[in-house]
């Protein structure tokens, strides 16, 4: 596996490969890499015949208050599971390769609507630096498909929206979310918790888990979400929301909706905050 860090290289790579007639696939990463980032890269590997992988902590991201300066940045090791997992090339650019005139003074996307709920209402400006980043990454890599986990299922969205209204010749495949045999969504931010906090982090799947059988059975949404809510803090987590949203755009469903719902929970424990979702159809 190739490693390249500027712009121009890469470019060269890639031309070198649509002159072969081959298709891109493309895997966006923070590194920190996991079982969950590698199975991405294992579905571009079955869907195109080059693999892009890349490794950027992109800080347009993160809030002041966020973690950016301890992300864990591991390279070496990424190197080796990227490589193992059938990526063909790590795309690995600096801060000054991706913002040539700082963070602060970049061209800015931002994505309305489906940016304004949930994640986006709790973390400001997370998704247009998201959006920012990613419509850089694909300009610069240029692939003809690329593949995010369901476990950021907003920001699936977000990366959808944005492909289809800015008509980038893209498809955008969704990758199932990678558990734990706990039900712990495989995540960077796991290895945060010490050994009692990852025991209990295992109840925000099982609190999907009950909120996707009592609104099954009938239980009103509202009450659902408030007792997911109640569990949640019970087990020691201090939750931002735990809510049953329509899949498709995260809309508030109507009580007659039964089909293509979402229960989805972000919640800290002590300092580290997780995410998660469940389809209640499947998704």
């Amino acid at each position: 596996m190739q490693t390249i860090h500027d712009a121009a290289a890469l470019r060269a790579a890639i031309r070198a490969w649509r002159v072969q007639g081959q298709s891109i696939g493309f895997v966006p990463t923070m590194g920190n890499l996991h079982a969950g980032h590698l199975a991405l890269v294992q579905l571009a590997r079955a869907r195109a015949e080059r693999v892009v992988a890349s490794i950027f902590v992109n800080p347009t991201q993160f809030g002041p208050d966020e973690d950016f300066a301890r992300y864990p940045r591991t390279l070496e090791r990424d190197q080796a599971g990227l490589a193992s997992a059938g990526c063909d090339l790590l795309f690995a650019p600096t801060v000054e390769v991706m913002y040539p005139f700082g963070p602060a003074n970049t061209a800015r996307v931002a994505v309305p609507e489906v940016t304004a709920t949930l994640e986006g209402a709790h973390r400001t400006g997370h998704f247009d630096g998201v959006a920012t980043v990613v419509v850089k990454l694909f300009n610069l890599v240029q692939p003809d498909l690329a593949v995010f986990g369901q476990k950021d299922w907003q920001q699936m969205l977000v990366v959808r929206r944005l492909v289809r209204d800015l008509a980038l010749p893209l498809e955008i495949i969704a990758a199932p979310t990678v558990r734990e045999a706990d039900g712990l969504a495989l995540s960077s931010r796991n290895q945060y918790l010490d050994a009692d906090q990852r025991a209990r982090a295992a109840e925000i799947h099982a609190t999907l888990l009950a909120m996707r059988t009592a609104h099954l059975g009938g239980q009103p949404r509202t009450q659902v979400e408030t007792e997911a809510l109640t569990r949640l803090r019970a087990t020691g987590f201090d939750p931002d929301y735990a809510v049953i949203r329509r899949g498709v755009d995260l809309a508030v469903p109507a009580d007659t909706e039964h089909g293509g719902l979402i229960a989805l929970i972000a919640a800290r424990l002590g300092t580290t905050r997780l995410i998660d979702n469940l389809p209640f159809d499947g998704g």
